[in-house]
């Protein structure tokens, strides 16, 4: 499935977050009011990307064919398959070589990215062009590219997480719809897990946070936290959306098994991005899971009929019912750039232009990253998928916002998630209070 290699570096990516300290050091070059060239005469750019699979590199290709013939004047140098890691080295020491548009699958970056002076602000470019970003792009893109009001990224394709379902399981329980609440979650998930000699033959949903996607910020995007106060310090203790959904998500670990025994069953299932994932073969009934799955799941040739809805909410958010989590791919000016608005004419034309987004949504099974394209009637895609895009589309849906260090303090939270499902830690509000606080230290040394 063409997604299942970007979803495999997000993983990698975000795994690396740390990484992103050695751009601390603030890179030189013009900023975006600045730029001097003259993006009317020949010349010739480097756009670097992370792309790798043959359908991929072949919707990349496609993309800047497209940019090249409506701007035969800018040639581009295409190359793909670059890390996190070798863009930011590349960002640092600049030269001919270098990068002039990046782009990256690691939106928990961003804030690094912006603050370190890495990529320029695309603000004075977006005003200049006559574009407005909050009316371009669906609302947690449009948050999730920016810091601080530094606009160093724009959202270039997009990433939603919904609930897939086995149809031929819930008619069996006699379930007759997905669930749109957590109560109703709750009763489908024990309803539909079977268990015969001490162990599972099919489980309803793997709810600890090692499974899979079911990471702390996706469960808590159906919550819409409030992840930082005005003042910048960690709400994880203040806001009641976080202590609710770990006491939810601990209480579902605990009914329909408890941690230990779930991780056993864990430890016997397939990985993520095979063709033995869990859900693909029946051993587990509902997956939390992005876009992308659905192709996957269906290339595994499953012998049931696959279901896809949104994730359901808290029962005190019924009316929020269709809104989800919001990721995606970025993609920014590089500071050492000597071609700024040449740069902004490619980077326009891949993030905003209605037909590049949807042929690049099209060739590579993303979900288009702007609210024209996701409405165009040119895109092809499984009635199933539109889902992703209603999510998308959706006000209430909600990201993860950026940091001055990256995606630490999602790591953070993680790991706490990991201690308190667990039984390492017993006292959920002091492990809350104790992680805020590691979060606003761990900020405070990176500023």
């Amino acid at each position: 499935m063409p997604t299942a290699v970007p979803g495999t570096a997000r993983k990698a990516a975000f795994a690396l977050t740390a990484s992103l300290a050695l751009l601390a050091t603030a890179c030189s070059g013009q900023s975006g009011s600045g730029a001097s060239d003259d993006a009317s005469k020949e010349t010739t750019i480097n756009f670097w990307h992370a792309w790798s699979a043959p359908n991929e590199v072949k919707a990349v290709k496609s993309l800047v064919a497209g940019f090249e013939k409506a701007h035969p004047n800018i040639h581009v140098n295409v190359v793909g398959n670059m890390t996190d890691d070798k863009i930011n080295q590349a960002l640092r020491t600049g030269g001919d070589r270098a990068p002039d548009v990046i782009s990256s699958f690691t939106t928990n970056n961003v804030g690094k990215f912006c603050s370190s002076g890495a990529l320029i602000d695309l603000n004075p470019f977006f005003e200049k062009s006559g574009i407005d970003p909050r009316t371009t792009f669906p609302k947690p893109m449009n948050e999730y590219t920016q810091f601080d009001g530094d606009r160093c990224t724009v959202p270039l394709l997009g990433d939603a997480y919904g609930l897939y379902y086995n149809k031929t399981a819930f008619a069996k329980a006699g379930i007759a719809a997905p669930p749109k609440t957590w109560s109703e979650f709750e009763a489908d998930a024990k309803k539909l897990t079977v268990s015969r000699g001490g162990t599972y033959k099919q489980l309803g949903f793997m709810p600890n946070y090692h499974g899979w996607e079911s990471t702390t910020e996706h469960y808590f995007g159906q919550f819409s936290p409030t992840y930082f106060g005005k003042d910048g310090k960690s709400a994880l203790a203040k806001d009641p959306a976080f202590e609710k959904g770990f006491t939810l998500q601990k209480r579902l670990v605990d009914e329909l098994g408890g941690f230990q025994k779930l991780e056993r069953f864990r430890a016997t299932l397939g990985d993520e991005w095979g063709p033995r994932h869990p859900f693909h073969t029946g051993q587990v009934a509902m997956q939390l899971d992005g876009e992308w799955r659905l192709g996957m799941a269906e290339q595994a040739k499953p012998g049931f009929e696959i279901g896809v809805a949104p994730l359901p909410v808290p029962d005190d958010q019924a009316g929020q019912y269709g809104k989800g989590y919001i990721t995606g791919t970025i993609a920014g000016i590089a500071a050492t750039s000597h071609k700024q608005n040449a740069a902004w004419e490619l980077v326009k034309y891949m993030t905003t232009d209605t037909d590049a987004v949807v042929g690049f949504a099209n060739g590579i099974h993303n979900v288009p990253s702007t609210l024209a394209a996701l409405k165009s009637p040119k895109l092809k895609y499984d009635p199933r998928f539109k889902t992703f895009l209603d999510i998308a589309a959706d006000p209430d849906s909600t990201t993860t916002p950026a940091s001055v260090n990256g995606g630490v303090y999602l790591v953070t939270i993680q790991q706490f998630g990991y201690d308190y499902e667990s039984g390492k830690v017993t006292d959920l509000k002091a492990g809350l209070r104790k992680t805020a606080a590691q979060i606003d230290t761990d900020i405070a040394q990176a500023e």
